[in-house]
């Protein structure tokens, strides 16, 4: 049943430096916190920036060595007594186990055959770590006084987590124990393997991500030093920033949204045991059940005994996946990259386009997707390049011809192209635009392969290029889709072929399905919900800025989660991110 009589200890003695005084660390903190509160740096000095705000963690770091808090012994050890907490309080534990699956890491095996949809697992509230809990604990007076927590949940998360930790008598503690020592989120990357994504769409993330953890540590450090609501916090003690970078990481590869006890609203979790799940492609299996006051999760598709049992986290990009997750995902059917369009405010045309974007609902300036699978952009993006491209006669049609209001519905269905000519411009637009992107790299493709063939090459080093690889395979694919699909229009022209002709009984509504978006995170069974609708969460204002969390469809549980940006200042302002995150193992 695992070694129970094993604790976490506080390393010191011979992996320590000499002690450090209270006032020099503060100062280091101080430094640290001014340094990621500054104003955004200017175009091309985010690298910069960002070895700077290294440096100093370095340093702090270097100064706390052996005074973070671990578990001795190895993780496998702890997980008999992960399986007999669960069982003890309601949790299903008959059909599985905690395996090491190589590459994979730790997942669910089987222990007998599963159904396709046969209720396998389940996880009562209890069980679970939530924002309430955290309100619940020594946390509590501190909660109650500082807005930063109260607006972010992930940020009270890992607070919790990290006192938590400190309580041997925790009721968390063969769960918190359970939990892996170390990620694989770029929080862990040496700079060397940070440098090789530079050039990438994801890189902004990554420096963000570092920068946005680097100043909540300092925050936090200072507010746990300084705030009397603090004073009876284990934090007090000890509070490195590999503590914090630890809480962060389990946190944002697991936390959830789950429905409150009255089901009036949502709040954060770590769901124990189930966060065991790898992922594979599919459909969310998983689901809140109100009734009976616990998390559920259906089996994908047909295990058998001592088969791996996989959950499906949603429609994530690798850039999602090594960003918040630790983990690229080979075969993702749902990899895409980013491209920023925008109508050109001194074009002379603008005001027209701008007014027939505006009538189907898109934005004369946007973020879209290009996606790696046919067809490589989504019908909002579809509906832009055609009004992007369309020339003055087309867009008095579109705004003031015959059946005008109904072919704005059009725009995205691609039966109903708006000419042959306009068809022409957009793929040869898109053809370019992808190619242009392309040479912004500094390495080829098949740098890239000859790069990840090194023998000697590390794990994060590896999902870097892995990163870097995907994000040209997919501009590639665009671009030669976007030739492809030029010489067919072209073809059309020179045939004189017709254009299709619709009816109003025909016309299909834009779609709205937006691939370019994240899953809705969770929640199956609220009954008073109809399927569809949308929970809109409240999004608090702090120091005049918005906390966006988003708007979640109530559905089932997914893993996508909120992310952690935040203070900018020691009275800090707030901005938040939505983000998704798992570690090394899939989800370990």
């Amino acid at each position: 049943m695992g070694k129970k009589s094993r604790v976490k200890t506080q390393k010191s003695g011979s992996g320590a430096n000499t002690v450090v005084s209270p006032k020099e660390m503060m100062n280091l903190i101080s430094e640290l916190l001014q340094k990621c509160s500054s104003a955004a740096p200017s175009g091309g000095k985010e690298w910069e920036e960002y070895i700077q705000i290294r440096g100093l963690v370095e340093k702090i770091r270097k100064k706390q060595k052996g005074l973070s808090t671990v578990f001795d012994g190895n993780r496998e050890d702890y997980f008999p007594d992960l399986m007999c907490w669960a069982q003890e309080n309601g949790a299903s534990c008959d059909g599985f186990t905690v395996t090491d699956f190589g590459t994979e890491g730790y997942g669910l095996r089987a222990t007998r055959d599963i159904k396709a949809e046969e209720l396998f697992l389940w996880i009562p509230r209890k069980m679970l770590m939530t924002v309430e809990s955290a309100q619940n604990s020594l946390l509590g007076p501190l909660y109650g006084q500082d807005r930063i927590m109260q607006a972010m949940g992930n940020v009270t998360l890992a607070l919790h987590l990290l006192c938590e930790r400190a309580s041997p008598s925790s009721f968390w503690l063969p769960y918190i124990r359970s939990l892996p020592q170390e990620y694989d989120t770029p929080l862990y990357y040496q700079q060397d393997d940070v440098q090789l994504l530079l050039g990438t769409q994801a890189v902004q993330d990554v420096l963000s991500q570092y920068k946005n953890t680097a100043r909540q540590y300092a925050y936090f450090y200072k507010l746990v030093q300084t705030h009397p609501a603090a004073s009876k916090l284990p934090l007090k003690d000890s509070f490195t920033f590999d503590d914090y970078r630890w809480a962060v990481s389990s946190v944002m590869t697991r936390q959830n949204q789950i429905p409150t006890e009255d089901g009036s609203r949502v709040t954060l979790a770590l769901i124990p045991l189930w966060d065991m799940c790898n992922h594979t492609n599919g459909l969310i299996t998983t689901g809140y059940n109100l009734e009976d006051d616990r998390c559920e999760c259906v089996a994908l598709q047909d295990y058998k005994e001592n088969e791996q049992i996989y959950i499906f986290y949603g429609t994530r990009s690798n850039a999602e996946f090594v960003i918040h997750n630790g983990f690229f995902f080979q075969d993702n059917a749902h990899d895409r990259v980013k491209i920023k369009l925008g109508v050109s405010k001194s074009e002379r045309l603008y005001a027209m386009k701008a007014e027939v974007l505006a009538r189907a609902g898109i934005p004369a300036s946007c973020v879209f997707a290009l996606h790696c699978n046919e067809p490589p952009i989504s019908a909002q993006l579809l509906a832009f390049l055609r009004v992007f491209c369309m020339t003055e006669e087309e867009l008095k049609d579109y705004l003031l011809g015959d059946g005008a209001i109904n072919k704005i519905f059009t725009l995205g269905n691609s039966e109903f192209p708006v000419s042959w000519e306009n068809e022409i411009k957009l793929w040869t637009f898109l053809e370019n635009r992808a190619a242009l992107l392309l040479k912004t790299y500094k390495t080829t493709s098949e740098d890239d392969r000859s790069f990840l063939e090194k023998p000697d090459l590390s794990l994060h080093s590896r999902l870097a290029v892995q990163l870097r690889l995907a994000e040209k395979e997919i501009l590639e694919k665009v671009s030669a889709s976007g030739r492809d699909k030029r010489l067919h229009f072209q073809k059309k022209l020179e045939e004189g072929a017709p254009l299709p002709h619709f009816e109003e009984s025909d016309i299909a509504l834009l779609e709205n399905n937006d691939t370019d978006a994240k899953l809705p995170i969770i929640l199956r069974k609220l009954e008073e919900v109809e399927k569809g609708d949308e929970l809109q969460v409240e999004e608090p204002l702090l120091n005049g800025e918005k906390v966006s969390f988003g708007t979640e469809k109530i559905q089932q549980v997914s893993r996508d989660v909120t992310s952690e940006q935040m203070g900018q200042t020691e009275a800090p302002e707030l901005s938040a991110n939505r983000t998704e995150d798992i570690p090394k193992e899939n989800s370990e």
